[in-house]
């Protein structure tokens, strides 16, 4: 079974449930998914006052949260699954305390979602795809007082690693809608700037992928 921690905000809650359906239509394991809801936390105070969203540093409980054992996977909940999620796995290298798609690029823009300011930094939405190795000993040290305690800096930009231990996912499993042209076989698709349930976003590039995994959240419901 194939765990996966899912960045939750209440203020877009919609986007988990979508994320959770684009990947339940298409995987060929069983998989489990684990909200960061900060409320559920129990352990975990959320004492920043940067963040842009709820999750911004919950995700690095994710190897705490899985009892520092196996292979879990953490997104941001602003994404759609295109593909069978267990691909992903299978780039899982023992080696490495965790894997990650390497961006190198320039925002196209300065403000995102709930008017936040979006800006340049190293290793920008590095973290936003984890791959973890939660076996690996160098992430013992990512404890619930460790996370509440550190900066932005350190931990987005893996600062607790050496490089060598900070292996690469492809391009595709992280695509980053609006900031890069758009890719219909990208297996995961980030909308970064802000997810279409958003009315700023609902028309931004590719959020038509994302309208028809809403669409699937809901055919049931009849209004």
């Amino acid at each position: 079974m194939l765990r996966i921690t899912v960045g939750f905000d209440q203020r877009e809650s919609v986007t988990y449930h979508t994320f959770c359906q684009s990947v339940l239509s298409r995987s060929s394991v069983p998989v489990c998914f684990l909200p960061l809801a900060l409320n559920s936390l129990t352990g975990y105070k959320e004492s920043h006052l940067d963040g842009s969203n709820d999750f911004i540093y919950s995700r690095f409980l994710t190897p705490f949260l899985c009892d520092f054992d196996g292979w879990a996977l953490y997104v941001d909940g602003d994404m759609v699954c295109l593909a069978d999620i267990n691909e992903i796995f299978a780039f899982a290298d023992p080696t490495k305390a965790l894997q990650v798609v390497k961006h190198d690029y320039l925002t196209t823009s300065t403000t995102k979602y709930f008017g936040n300011k979006n800006e340049n930094y190293p290793r920008k939405n590095w973290s936003s795809v984890i791959l973890w190795n939660c076996s690996h000993p160098s992430n013992r040290v990512l404890t619930p007082r460790l996370v509440e305690s550190s900066t932005g800096k350190f931990l987005h930009r893996f600062n607790w690693l050496d490089d060598s231990e900070i292996g690469e996912l492809p391009i595709e499993w992280n695509w980053l809608a609006t900031e890069y042209e758009n890719n219909y076989d990208a297996k995961l698709v980030h909308y970064t700037l802000g997810s279409p349930c958003l009315s700023d976003y609902s028309d931004c590039s590719m959020a038509d992928l994302w309208h028809d995994e809403f669409k699937k959240t809901t055919q049931g419901i009849k209004g």
